[in-house]
């Protein structure tokens, strides 16, 4: 039988992926932006195609990714520890944040409960 998926969402914008963004400056339509509502829709309708099971969705808006004391990725780690999500997505690296190295710890974890 293969495992049941129980994924907790993560969506993070920057300040600065916002002014930054192709959308702010009219060189893409909106519905191709990074937006934290883009990023949600497209996780969750891959979430939905692999018949996982969408637990909770967590978002910073606003934060920096070179900060990793932000409140919905502690939140997200938290119940990761706990058991109650199992699998964490998010549209790319850079979301989870921009210190790539403190990254590649987080992609390497595997949680274990007491």
């Amino acid at each position: 039988m293969a495992k049941q998926y129980k994924v907790g969402i993560y969506c993070r914008l920057s300040v600065d992926d916002a002014s930054n963004s192709a959308k702010a400056k009219g060189y893409i339509p909106s519905d191709e932006s990074v937006s934290i509502e883009n990023q949600y829709e497209i996780l969750s309708k891959f979430v939905m195609l692999n018949g996982w099971i969408e637990v909770k969705t967590y978002q910073d808006d606003g934060y920096s990714g070179g900060n990793f004391q932000r409140p919905g990725f502690l939140e997200m780690l938290e119940d990761a520890r706990h058991g109650l999500i199992n699998l964490i997505l998010v549209k790319d690296l850079s979301r989870l944040g921009r210190d790539f190295v403190e990254v590649g710890r987080y992609t390497e974890l595997h949680w274990t409960r007491a």
